[in-house]
């Protein structure tokens, strides 16, 4: 078997690079086959909050209170709405088709469709989106931030060649010239054991805002509005170079699995949030044939990793806008 071309663009985000390392077969089907999967009604929940979180900071300290964020909602929900009408079968009446490849799943929450019919279940989904806007007013004070960015798209060049990119939720700069990254996450704070996943994605835009600016944030700022936790890390420089030589071999580990054709599935708790399911050889499924072999170029460039209104990370990468979407704190 011929190897496949080396890439032309070698690129990294957070998501990418996170499924890689929770499952090597995930990350073929996203980046290489690019296997479409069902919208999530959590995943989109996300966004909206993600869009209402950005947009509050348009309006004067005075007026950033919670009763206005709140009402910021629906016109948040109609604006994507607008941009991605698909979205309105989350809350149809009618069941919704799997996504091409994968068994699917379902586009709202249980409890949403517990609810009697479309128009209740939209609403109820609308509410959760309101109250978790609202607990952010119990975690940060608006009126007394100013931050220097908002979803922020940062990319860069290592000196290997390989390029890291993202979006970050926001960046404060202190008077002193301190920075402090924050992300927002709609779901409930991990457990401890569990806390690394989440701090590795910090930890990589840290990495990236420090080759770029040239300045190590001070801080690192994660806040989960489904529990009302804010998590907290102070960086040195020892620990972005430790994430800069993982990323190096995990994306060596990457171009070997391109140039073989060995994606190998991992099986793992995570599993049970997988739109693939059905392709998949740890449930007896058959993965498509592998695309690359009749390619002239490897699609390893992240796709789904462009700067995207209101979403930041979560929404920018393929898994955001749709599939089935994991607990934050699983």
């Amino acid at each position: 078997m011929e190897a496949s071309p080396a890439p032309r663009t070698a690129s990294l985000s957070p998501s990418r690079a996170a499924d890689f390392m929770q499952c090597p077969l995930l990350y073929r089907f996203r980046v290489i086959d690019r296997l479409p999967e069902e919208p999530s009604a959590a995943a989109t929940r996300g966004t909206v909050v993600h869009a209402v979180l950005e947009r509050v900071f348009d309006s004067p300290a005075a007026q950033r209170t919670p009763r206005r964020a709140r009402s910021m909602v629906v016109q948040e929900w109609e604006r994507l709405l607008a941009r991605r009408p698909e979205l309105a079968a989350l809350f149809s009446d009618e069941p919704s088709e799997p996504a091409a490849g994968g068994p699917g799943s379902s586009a709202a929450s249980d409890e949403d469709r517990a609810a009697p019919d479309a128009a209740a279940r939209l609403a109820r989904w609308l509410t959760d989106a309101e109250e978790l806007v609202e607990r952010w007013f119990t975690l940060e004070d608006p009126t007394r931030l100013e931050p220097a960015e908002r979803e922020m798209w940062v990319e860069t060049k290592l000196d290997s060649g390989l390029r890291l990119r993202g979006v970050i939720d926001r960046v404060d700069i202190a008077p002193t010239g301190e920075v402090r990254i924050v992300d927002y996450k709609t779901g409930k704070a991990p457990r401890p054991e569990y806390f690394g996943d989440a701090l590795f994605q910090m930890k990589f835009y840290a990495l990236v805002v420090w080759r770029l600016k040239g300045v190590l944030p001070r801080r690192l700022q994660l806040v989960y509005l489904g529990s009302g936790d804010v998590r907290h890390y102070d960086p040195v420089e020892a620990d972005l170079l430790g994430v800069e030589r993982k990323l190096l071999a995990l994306w060596e580990a990457i171009r070997e699995a391109t140039e073989t054709g060995d994606w190998r599935p991992r099986r793992t708790k995570l599993c049970g949030w997988c739109s693939y399911r059905a392709i998949c050889p740890e449930f007896g499924g058959t993965p498509p044939p592998y695309p690359l072999l009749v390619q002239d170029t490897l699609p390893l460039v992240d796709a789904g990793v462009a700067p995207a209104a209101g979403g930041g990370e979560e929404a920018a990468s393929p898994a955001a806008g749709g599939g089935r979407q994991a607990p934050e704190g699983a």
